[in-house]
């Protein structure tokens, strides 16, 4: 081997030194530069001494050499003898070269520095911001939301890690949310899997991390490993609350273990299959809890009072001009929703009460609005009767509906489950208050529908087809319903006021206007459909179905609510234990005589008598109505209302 001699050495260095990019270049180019201006102002002075006396000596030289070399035209009003022009003329051609190499360099090394920073690859610097992990459809839920709860913030940020281009994140977004507001959304491209990518987005001083599921064949373990991936981090200090979603029930206590303390998981098929047979039994309950979990709507806050500290609960249900008490949240973190009424509110509760805006909320003076005792009616008991249910079509949630709808039936119920594949109930245990029978029918044809003799049914569930694409399975749930709604027009009626008891004969109620028409009707069955998209329902208003279930909407809201106050995830839990308090839809006239007038006050009133918590009321003749669909939650107080015996009365009660 040849002996390594000075030359290489120097040749090496310089080799490094280059390969460190648009840096190094700039700095040789620079140097080549500098050098340039001094050696023909120093030359000057050697060789053409009179023109350099002229020109201001060697300082002048230099300043006159450096124009040259940044501008080539300056050299055009140049006088002096034959070295000086010389000198010039050698400045000028190497400014040529020299620095409009420094600029083409500065110009690559920009554009190159743009780019990098379009790839999304530099760490954020934020605080008290919200974190997403992941990217799917349920981004756009999420940040929609978020940007609604952040109205009254005078900035707030939402920072994005996924494994996609920052620019086209960015460009989705805007063109699906619209309007940010104040929030300002910054995404970052990398794997959420990566501590080093994760890194990106400043978890460390994040409010709170929310984990978005995928959307892939196994999603839930790719967010158990996120799961993972988040606790093998160090925290330099508090780390932030985590909320996240499992999908399948078997892997919620893998999920939890790997989320630890911090974070708060959600059985997303506990809460999906939960709001199907609760909106089985009572329509327009998924409505309801649209309109809780949606910023744009009420929703639940927290907040201490001490002025009402000593007193019964029962007495702060009156005791606020906007906003609803409906439970209590002790100093130890238990949450009592609808408590016993004579329950004393200790100093140390927090209040929880649903409101439209947390600024919003106000204690009422020494007078609030009056109640009017002669529009209070008594409720009349109603023994449960046997139902007949069909249930069109057949997925992985159908045997833990089944389940549920065999403990919440009368006894001597009778379920028919259609579905085009082989007899899937034999192998469901023995029910104790169904009788299950088993047709092979394909949902989405006319014939085999009318062979079921849909007519015959109170309630109808349309589940999702799992063996097809999201948007395919709407489309079939869709046309479905189609069908459904032109049987029901063809037995001689429209799809059912929700609530109306079936198979009775009923006037309509009176219209606002006073008059009552007196056509008898007969109601046909009343349908709950299970969708994945919201933009789906709105398409399917047409059919009237009596409600829709979008889990993964409901989903996404309650993930957004949690990464906004994570102390509601007990309030959830609550909502959804059948052991605790539930939202239900009960009959109007068991609180107010229908057709009088009344206010929300009396109605609140009403409630209380019974134990209960009355949050709003539902307009049964507007249930098809966008966007409310006839729901109004924590109305205003004083205002008159008039409801008529098949309107609901949306309440937190134990049964």
């Amino acid at each position: 081997m040849a002996p390594v001699t000075r030359r290489d050495r120097v040749r090496y260095w310089f080799d490094r030194t280059m390969s460190k990019g648009t840096p190094a270049l700039i700095g040789w180019l620079g140097l080549a530069s500098v050098a340039l201006v001094l050696v023909v102002a120093s030359a000057a002075v050697v060789l053409a001494p009179r023109d350099s006396e002229e020109n201001g000596h060697w300082p002048g030289m230099v300043w006159r050499s450096l124009l040259r070399t940044l501008d080539p035209g300056t050299m055009g009003d140049d006088t002096g003898t034959g070295p000086f022009l010389a000198l010039m003329l050698v400045s000028t051609i190497g400014g040529i070269f020299i620095v409009s190499s420094l600029i083409g360099v500065l110009t690559t090394g920009l554009e190159a520095k743009i780019g990098e920073l379009r790839k999304g690859r530099s760490r954020i610097v934020e605080h008290g911001h919200t974190v997403l992990l992941g990217w799917s459809e349920q981004v756009f839920t999420v940040v929609a939301e978020l940007v609604e709860a952040n109205q009254s913030k005078r900035r707030s940020c939402v920072a994005i890690l996924a494994n996609r281009d920052k620019v086209e994140m960015e460009d989705a977004i805007r063109a699906r949310v619209g309007d940010l507001g104040r929030t300002r959304i910054v995404c970052r491209t990398g794997d959420p899997l990566k501590v080093a990518d994760v890194e990106l987005v400043s978890p460390g001083t994040a409010r709170s991390i929310l984990i978005v599921t995928p959307e892939l064949e196994d999603a839930d373990t790719r967010v158990i490993k996120v799961l993972l991936s988040l606790g093998a981090r160090t925290w330099e200090r508090d780390p932030p609350h985590v909320v996240a979603a499992v999908h399948d029930s078997a892997n919620l206590p893998a999920a939890r273990l790997a989320g630890g303390d911090r974070a708060h998981i959600i059985d997303a098929d506990d809460v999906a299959i939960r709001l199907i047979v609760q909106s089985h039994r009572q329509s327009g309950l998924s409505q309801v809890c649209t309109e809780l979990l949606d910023f744009a709507g009420h929703e639940f806050y927290m907040r201490p009072e001490p002025s009402l500290a000593g007193r019964p609960f029962g007495e702060s249900l009156s005791a606020y001009d906007l906003g609803v008490p409906a439970g209590l949240r002790r100093h130890d973190g238990t949450v009592l929703l609808n408590p016993p009424m004579d329950t004393v509110i200790r100093a140390d509760d927090e209040i929880i009460i649903l409101a439209e805006d947390d600024l919003l909320i106000s204690l009422a003076g020494d007078r609030g609005p009056a109640v009017r005792e002669e529009a209070i009616s008594t409720a009349v008991a109603r023994e449960p009767v046997p139902e007949r249910t069909l249930m069109l079509g057949w997925n992985h949630r159908a045997p833990k509906i089944i389940e549920l709808l065999d403990e919440f039936l009368a006894p001597a119920s009778e379920l028919t489950v259609a579905a085009p594949r082989e007899d899937p109930t034999e192998s469901l245990p023995a029910p104790a208050n169904l009788k299950i029978d088993f047709v092979r029918a394909e949902p989405t044809e006319r014939p085999s529908l009318e062979s079921l003799d849909v007519g015959s049914y109170q309630k109808v569930i349309v589940l999702s087809d799992a063996g097809h694409a999201p948007d395919h399975a709407d489309a079939r749930t869709l046309v479905t319903l189609l069908h459904l709604r032109d049987m029901a027009d063809a037995l001689g009626a429209p799809p059912p006021a929700r609530g109306a008891t079936p198979h009775t004969p009923r006037h309509d109620p009176p219209t606002r206007g006073g008059t009552t028409p007196h056509t008898p009707r007969h109601d046909p069955f009343a349908i709950v459909s299970e969708m994945h998209d919201d933009a789906n329902r709105e398409i399917a208003q047409v059919t009237k179905a009596d409600d829709f279930v979008v889990s993964e909407k409901l989903i996404s809201l309650m993930l957004t609510q949690l990464s906004e106050n994570r102390h509601l995830y007990d309030v959830f839990v609550d909502l959804l234990d059948p052991a605790g308090s539930e939202i239900y839809l009960k009959p109007a006239c068991d609180y107010l005589v229908p057709g009088v007038q009344a206010n929300f006050a009396t109605l609140i009133e009403s409630a209380r008598r019974r134990g209960e918590v009355a949050l709003g009321y539902r307009i049964t003749a507007r249930f098809h109505e966008p966007p409310g669909y006839g729901v109004a939650l924590n109305p205003d107080k004083a205002a008159p209302i008039t409801l008529a015996a098949d309107d609901r009365v949306i309440v937190l009660a134990e049964d």
